[in-house]
C-alpha cells in the first residue's frame, strides 16, 4: 500500500497552455491516504481519467510530480508503481478458465504454485466466483467478467494501490447495487488504497470515504459522502450531488439576517457573509417543508418518485423551490407558505459558500 501525493499538479494536452482553458488538470494539490477508499466523481471531461492515468503511470503531467510514500514517481514507468488497474470494459483472456485469469498475474510474477492456487481460492471466494473457477471465461455474463477483473487487480499482495475505471459501466442497473456492495465489503477486507473514477454520484457516494469532486480540470471539494451532501463547499457540488438537486435563491443581507424578497430567512452562516458580490441562499428539498409562516409560494408540481414525492413550488417573483414530501404528508393545492431548516441554509457568493474558502 502507499500514500500518495499530488505536488503542484498540472496537465494539458496542448503545447504552451497559457489560459485556464488550456489545461486539461488544474493545479492540484493533496494527499490519498494509505489505505484508503476513494472516487473521483465529476461530469465528463472533467479530468478524472487524465489524473487516473497520471498516477498510473500511462501519463507524465506538464507540471508537478506524483510521490508513492514520499519517492517521486513521475517519470517512473507502470511497472514500477505496482499498481493495479480495472478498467470500463472487462479485461480477461476468454480462452482461459477462470481460474487461470485470476492466476495469471501472479504466474507472470514467479510466485510458486501451492501459493498462486492458496490466493486464487481466496480471491474467488471472495469475489464469488469460487463456483465458475473451471469454467471458460468466454461464457460468463458481463457482471461475471467484471468481477474476473476485480479479482485480477485483487489477487497481487504486492500493489500500492487499485484504481478503478468506471467500472461498472457495461453492468446491469440491478446488477450495480451488489457489485458496489462487493467492492465496498472487499476494501474493508484487504484494506488496500482505492480510487475509484466515475461519473455516477451512487457510486461514488456508496464506495468511497472521500470523495474528490471534479470541475472543469479542477478539484471542487474534498469529503466524504455526508460532507458533501450537507456541507457543499460550492453551488455545483450542491447540484451534482443529490436528487433532485440543491434549491438556489438570489438573497440579500440586512445585517445579519438573509432576505428572500420581504422573507428573513435564517441561514447558519450568516455572521460570515462579507459585502458584494452575487448572493444566494441554498438548501437541498430534504431540509425544506410546508409551514404556517414562510416564504410565500404556491405549488406547481408533484411527481411521485416512489417512496417519496418531489414538489415543486414557485416564489412570488418565480423562483422554483423544490422539497420532497412523503406518500403520507399532504400537499396543498393553493398558495402556501416554505420553512427552512436553519441548520442546513447556507449563503453562497459568488458560487462557494460564504466565508470559507474561495467563497471567503
Amino acid at each position: 500500500m502507499a500514500r500518495i501525493t499530488l505536488d503542484n499538479l498540472g496537465h494539458a494536452y496542448m503545447p504552451n497552455p497559457v489560459n485556464p482553458a488550456d489545461w486539461a488538470l488544474q493545479q492540484l494539490d493533496f494527499e490519498f491516504e494509505d489505505g484508503g477508499a476513494y472516487a473521483l466523481l465529476g461530469p465528463s471531461g472533467c479530468g478524472k481519467t487524465t489524473l487516473l492515468n497520471i498516477i498510473s503511470g500511462l501519463l507524465v503531467p506538464s507540471r508537478g510530480r506524483v510521490l508513492f510514500d514520499g519517492e517521486d514517481m513521475t517519470t517512473r514507468d507502470p511497472t514500477a508503481r505496482n499498481i493495479a488497474q480495472v478498467f470500463q470494459f472487462p479485461v480477461i483472456y476468454d480462452t482461459m478458465t477462470v481460474r487461470q485469469n485470476l492466476a495469471f498475474p501472479l504466474r507472470n510474477r514467479g510466485v510458486p504454485a501451492a501459493e498462486i492456487d492458496a490466493r486464487v481460492r481466496e480471491i474467488a471466494e471472495m469475489t464469488d466466483l469460487t463456483e465458475m473457477l473451471d469454467r471458460r471465461a468466454s461464457g460468463l455474463t458481463a457482471d461475471g467478467k467484471q468481477k474476473i477483473s476485480l479479482g485480477r487487480g485483487l489477487v497481487r499482495d504486492d500493489v500500492n494501490v487499485i484504481m478503478f475505471d468506471e467500472p461498472l459501466t457495461v453492468i446491469d442497473p440491478h446488477l450495480k447495487w451488489q457489485l458496489r456492495s462487493k467492492l465496498k465489503e472487499l476494501h474493508r477486507r484487504i484494506d488496500r488504497t482505492m480510487i475509484y473514477v466515475t461519473h455516477d454520484q451512487i457510486e461514488a457516494l456508496t464506495f468511497a470515504d472521500r470523495v474528490v469532486l471534479m470541475k472543469d480540470g479542477g478539484v471542487v471539494q474534498i469529503g466524504t459522502p455526508v460532507e458533501l451532501f450537507e456541507r457543499p463547499a460550492h453551488t455545483f457540488v450542491g447540484h451534482f450531488i443529490g436528487s433532485p438537486g440543491m434549491n438556489l435563491l438570489p438573497c440579500i443581507m440586512a445585517g445579519d439576517t438573509a432576505m428572500i424578497g420581504d422573507t428573513p430567512i435564517a441561514v447558519a452562516n450568516a455572521a460570515s457573509v462579507k459585502p458584494g458580490g452575487a448572493l444566494e441562499i441554498g438548501i437541498r428539498p430534504e431540509f425544506v417543508g410546508f409551514a404556517d409562516r414562510g416564504l410565500p409560494v404556491q405549488v406547481t408540481r408533484v411527481m411521485n418518485a416512489g417512496r417519496y414525492r418531489i414538489v415543486e413550488t414557485v416564489t412570488q417573483t418565480g423562483q422554483t423551490v423544490k422539497l420532497l414530501a412523503s406518500n403520507e404528508d399532504e400537499v396543498p393545492s393553493e398558495a402556501t407558505h416554505l420553512s427552512f431548516d436553519p441548520a442546513f441554509t447556507r449563503v453562497y457568493r459568488d458560487g462557494w459558500l460564504a466565508g470559507e474558502g474561495r467563497g471567503a
